[in-house]
């Protein structure tokens, strides 16, 4: 029986913000016996294009699902694209920079971003990708050409919960903020989520979601362990989201993917 396993990234097989950047050997090795088994391998990320190391787009995973379900990609070929209306992107934008917020919009495959953002540029440096599908010099009233597919903002700013709120509660919109723990915002278009990305390529690949698996450990992997035919949380998941998922491996330190890949998929 075929199977289709899809993996977060941040927090899952790395963890930039903590100087893991590669994924360890035994992840390595697990996540290519699922490929030499026969099984589909895909990433499942908040991550934009542009966002993902040489290595992950090197390993041979069969596709992305990127920027949180907006872009899914399959065999190197784009096969779901949602943008955010023009006029949606102009209006976040502006709003946060007259909140001193700095942001970065997300397309395909660039991601654009002002020179003077220096959150953006630390937050870039701790995950150590490569820049050149970044774009720093660009006109916000000429998006309509972009075709963004997300918002994203990371800030140094205090008390910037009730900003992103105010930007999430704005209809047409969903996403997710944790400005408690990363300063973070992720804004796409309404009723989008890792989830229904993974829905799209199992769709393209003609596996049930039944005999799908999916690993996360943040608050954006919620639908996506809900929705999969098995749900794996990471062991420093919050205590709701180990709730929704079957079962919990050990962290990403600890390589969890590899025990979770043994135990679950492999040995099942």
């Amino acid at each position: 029986m075929t199977k289709a396993v899809f993996f977060d990234i941040d927090g899952t097989i790395l963890a930039g913000n903590e100087g893991l950047n590669s994924l360890t050997d035994k992840v390595k090795s697990a996540i290519h016996k699922l490929k030499r088994a026969g099984h589909y391998i895909f990433i499942a990320t908040g991550r934009p294009y542009a966002f993902l190391q040489t290595e992950l787009l090197n390993f041979g995973f069969d596709g992305f699902v990127m920027s949180n379900g907006a872009a899914v990609m399959v065999d190197g070929k784009i096969i779901f694209k949602q943008a955010l209306e023009p006029s949606a992107v102009k209006k976040i934008c502006d709003y946060a920079v007259s909140e001193n917020i700095e942001y970065m919009l997300e397309g395909y495959p660039q991601v654009y971003y002002r020179r003077e953002f220096k959150a953006v540029e630390n937050f870039l440096r701790k995950i150590k990708v490569d820049g050149s599908n970044f774009v720093r010099d660009f006109d916000i009233y000429e998006v309509e050409t972009l075709k963004i597919e997300c918002v994203t903002s990371r800030t140094d700013v205090e008390n910037v919960d009730k900003v992103y709120k105010k930007i999430l509660a704005t209809e047409g919109f969903s996403g997710w903020s944790d400005p408690f723990r990363f300063k973070s915002l992720e804004v796409s278009a309404e009723n989008v989520t890792k989830a229904d990305g993974i829905v799209k390529a199992l769709n393209h690949i003609g596996v049930d979601i039944k005999n799908s698996y999916a690993f996360g450990d943040g608050y954006n992997d919620t639908e996506m362990l809900e929705r999969v035919g098995t749900g794996i949380a990471m062991g420093t998941a919050s205590d709701d989201l180990k709730r929704r998922a079957k079962f919990v491996v050990p962290s990403v330190f600890d390589d969890g993917v590899a025990v979770g890949i043994e135990k679950y998929i492999l040995g099942a």
